[in-house]
């Protein structure tokens, strides 16, 4: 197993005598997208706030590279960049000298970081927005500075809070492939995501959050496979007396000359089901399979939309 990166055992924090978030544990591996997964208030954007110290826990332990984030708070914090959800940025400086600003803040030196600046710049479509202020940016130029900012120092572990909210389609593709190569390129991510489609073709592991508990974790296919079921419907050219001891180990129902089973692996079962029916003199028409997704398993373990 890849070593830890970040982690938070029995973290809890009470607002107001009320718990916001109650005994979460989450382990990041190195070199891993693990995304956060929860309806609104869930509690997910206060772990990240309490992973890098804006936010004081109650009790539990948070851990960066072994270390703890709140005794060694300046050595956990240089190996982490954080693309927020809200935008923090000064409204009066254009977005290369905040970039420099940002790494100086890391204890760079500004003859050397311009070349990363440019590269981030480059990379995010910003270059020509460089002498630009904040205000004068569209959504989607926030949401890339946002990540330029969080680059800037290049740390080894990126917490990307909500980082496609409010942008089209096409950037928001554009913005995965990025993320994509950052994590061919060694980047540990931790993100946060109100897209099951994001999650699923993201990350190596999702946990998903609701009413401030970890109520369920694993790699997506995993979840899906534990705890949502999928569909193969068998459609026959004419009725067919199916034989109990036939399908015996299968759950389905039949209606006249349709047959449906319910199935965690319906690539898997397909096969069988099919030489089982030919044997038996079925005739089939057509075979249509329904597989479970993510969204699927979120609305069955918490009962509530994504958003």
């Amino acid at each position: 197993m890849e070593s830890i990166l970040m982690s938070c055992e029995k973290i809890s924090i009470k607002v107001v005598e009320k718990l916001i978030i109650q005994n979460i544990s989450l382990a990041v591996n190195k070199n891993q997208i693990v995304g956060l997964l929860g309806p609104n208030g869930a509690g997910k954007t206060t772990t990240i706030n309490i992973l890098t110290g804006l936010v004081r826990k109650d009790e539990g332990h948070t851990l960066i590279f072994g270390n703890d984030t709140v005794k060694d708070y300046r050595l956990t914090r240089k190996q982490v960049g954080i693309s927020a959800q809200e935008f923090t940025q000064d409204w009066f400086f254009p977005l290369e000298k905040l970039l420099i600003f940002q790494a100086g803040y890391y204890g760079i030196k500004k003859e050397d970081v311009m070349e990363r600046v440019e590269y981030l710049l480059e990379r995010l479509g910003l270059n020509e927005k460089r002498n630009a202020r904040i205000r004068q940016l569209s959504g989607g130029m926030k949401r890339r500075f946002q990540i330029a900012k969080a680059l800037i120092h290049d740390p080894k572990i990126l917490i990307l809070d909500e980082p496609t909210a409010g942008v089209d389609v096409e950037l928001r593709h554009e913005l995965w492939g990025y993320f994509k190569d950052l994590h061919k390129e060694g980047k540990t991510i931790l993100l946060t995501t109100h897209y099951i489609e994001e999650a699923e073709m993201l990350c190596d592991k999702v946990a998903i959050i609701d009413s401030g508990k970890v109520i369920a974790k694993d790699t997506p296919n995993g979840l899906i496979g534990k705890d949502s079921l999928s569909g193969i419907t068998v459609s026959l050219s004419e009725p067919f007396n199916v034989s109990e001891n036939i399908l015996e180990k299968y759950t389905y129902t039949l209606d006249d000359k349709r047959l449906h089973f319910t199935t965690k692996d319906p690539e898997g079962d397909m096969p069988q089901i099919i030489r089982l029916l030919s044997q038996s003199g079925a005739h089939i028409q057509r075979i249509e399979t329904d597989k479970a997704s993510l969204e699927d398993v979120f609305l069955k373990l918490t009962g509530k939309g994504i958003n």
